[in-house]
């Protein structure tokens, strides 16, 4: 077997964890995040609400199946990817499989990573470092190679992630009888995927582009990366929007700016959450879901205005999953109903926000 080189991953509370590397031979530096799902890495590496981020998998062995085709359909969507390349600064991991084997896969994540120049570490005590994480929060890290000071810390939520990773143009999808306009904050493919499956015409639209002129029927605002305040021009556009009382739907990111829109305010969270199995409420009801989830921000359900109120509340936590307007067809969820990777149980969502168009 090839020789790894020896790395370094350092947090700004001066902790050191040593490693090896499998992906791209570069120091890299982000906020270090912690994900407890068991599979889904290509997408989540995919998944552009993991820009400026070090990914930390808990689930101990990745890699052994593979990566799939990076392929695109006629459209433009990635067949098997959440987006066009791989987002996340690095992927930390505690045991790596070198061999793979998967009826899909085509390479190795390793190979993947080394092909779109990603850094990749193991022999990480995840369980180590995941404790860390939860009793001191999300903490600024960096991958080294050579020397402490090749790379300085970063904080990726002091820039603009969103406006990194969102579309450049409008891009129309489908050719559905309902146009939905899309506000790309770094949308999942899956998310244009469910809209497609269910005939409508989707039109998708940069972070910061005034809509509020353009005939349509319902508004979708997708998920993203980073810190929701850096994106007032969304926010001021999505104001708009709500004077016309056309079916808004949110995602994720897209929760939290409706709700700044509404008037709420945005908190960040300790360490986030990141997997495929948290639990949320339908508030009101005794019903209850299984979510996939990729944030580290929150609604402060305390601020929300007379006119609206939480839609799902997380069962771990307490925290806000969601709010609706009381009066108007507006509505967000903080988790992803699309949940590629993860489970399905809210898909129903698009069906609602369709219904109302």
């Amino acid at each position: 077997m090839q020789q790894q080189r020896t790395v370094q991953l350092l947090l700004d509370d001066g902790s050191v964890f040593h490693g090896k590397s499998f992906g791209y031979e570069k120091a890299t530096a982000g906020e270090v995040v912690f994900n407890t799902a068991m599979t889904g890495y290509p997408e989540s590496l995919t998944d552009p609400s993991y820009s400026g981020q070090l990914m930390v998998l808990t689930y101990p062995l990745v890699g052994n199946y593979g990566v799939p085709p990076r392929t695109f359909e006629a459209n433009g969507l990635a067949t098997f990817m959440e987006s066009e390349k791989i987002h996340a600064e690095a992927i930390i991991v505690s045991d790596y499989s070198f061999e793979y084997s998967h009826w899909n896969a085509v390479e190795s994540l390793g190979s993947w990573l080394k092909d779109e120049k990603v850094a990749g570490i193991y022999g990480i005590d995840t369980r180590e470092l995941t404790k860390l994480l939860r009793e001191k929060g999300s903490m600024k890290g960096k991958i080294v190679f050579d020397a402490a000071d090749e790379i300085d810390f970063v904080d990726p939520n002091l820039i603009n992630q969103v406006d990194i990773v969102s579309c450049k143009e409008v891009i129309t999808y489908g050719n559905g009888s309902k146009k939905v306009v899309l506000v790309d904050c770094g949308v999942k493919h899956n998310i244009i995927r469910c809209l497609l499956k269910r005939d409508v015409t989707v039109i998708r639209v940069p972070w910061n582009y005034d809509f509020t002129n353009m005939e349509y029927d319902g508004l979708f605002i997708s998920n993203g990366p980073g810190d929701p305040d850096t994106c007032e021009a969304a926010v001021i556009n999505i104001r708009k929007a709500m004077e016309r009382n056309t079916p808004i739907c949110g995602i994720c990111m897209g929760n939290q700016l409706l709700a700044k829109a509404g008037g709420a305010s945005i908190y960040k969270l300790k360490y986030g959450h990141r997997s495929h199995n948290q639990p949320v409420r339908m508030v009101g009801t005794e019903r209850c879901f299984i979510t996939s989830q990729n944030h580290g921000y929150a609604v402060d359900n305390s601020t929300l205005g007379a006119d609206w109120e939480p839609l799902f509340i997380n069962m771990n936590d307490g925290t806000n999953e969601g709010i609706k307007h009381k009066t108007k067809p507006y509505f967000s969820a903080q988790f992803h109903p699309e949940a590629c990777s993860g489970p399905t149980d809210t898909e129903f969502l698009f069906d609602k926000f369709v219904e109302l168009l």
